[in-house]
């Protein structure tokens, strides 16, 4: 049985996402490194411990985290695609059974916004967790006066937490941010495609979605 650490040992993977990261950071995107993946598989692990999935579906779904952006080594554009074939040859190559394989790339698949489809519980808890990983260390640029908007709404993010409701019908992004750098129009205009895919793939969880920005509710 493959397991977590089997892939983070793996010195291939290692290399595969140190490289799409450093793509992702000459096009001036925010960090999509180890920190990226590892604070959205613990997010997705934390949602599918807390819907009371199997142990094996939680790791699945962290495996999945941690290689769900290594697409963008070969280009931006379809990285969840082009990453779902990698891990595909990567996972079955490591000896890892059909069906969880197939489950992971169809996660990775569909992670993304525009394409992307909360298809299974892996891709719907993959989603919710990538969406949420909003903070002021993802933003690379050093030059506060040269931050596009991107870089103010990450910037400007003072705590993000995706947390549960007490009876566990909604699942609630709440947001602490600090306006002088970005206002939370801003979030609208960069977040609300990403927050409409978190809907769904909240609902195919079974749960109501709900985002707190400042103490307001907007969605």
């Amino acid at each position: 049985m493959i397991i977590l650490q089997d892939v983070k040992n793996n010195e291939d993977i290692t290399v595969l996402i140190q490289s799409a990261d450093r793509s992702l950071c000459a096009l001036g995107f925010t960090e999509h490194s180890f920190a990226h993946v590892g604070k959205v598989g613990d997010t997705a692990a934390k949602i599918l411990t807390q819907l009371k999935f199997p142990k094996r579906d939680v790791e699945l779904v962290e495996i999945a985290a941690y290689l769900h952006d290594i697409g963008n080594m070969i280009n931006r554009v379809d990285h969840s695609q082009s990453g779902a074939l990698i891990a595909f040859r990567l996972l079955r190559e490591m000896g890892m059974e059909m069906q969880e394989v197939a489950d992971i790339a169809t996660a990775i698949g569909n992670h993304d916004e525009g394409f992307g489809v909360p298809v299974s519980h892996l891709a719907a808890a993959l989603i919710l967790a990538d969406k949420s990983d909003v903070r002021r260390s993802r933003v690379r640029n050093t030059d506060i006066t040269n931050y596009d908007i991107h870089d103010r709404v990450n910037y400007s993010v003072r705590a993000a937490q995706l947390v549960f409701s007490d009876d566990n019908k909604k699942i609630i992004l709440m947001l602490d941010i600090d306006t002088k750098y970005s206002s939370i129009m801003d979030y609208f205009e960069i977040f609300m495609e990403r927050m409409i895919m978190c809907r769904k793939a909240a609902e195919y969880l079974g749960l109501e979605f709900k985002m707190i920005i400042n103490g307001q509710k907007f969605l």
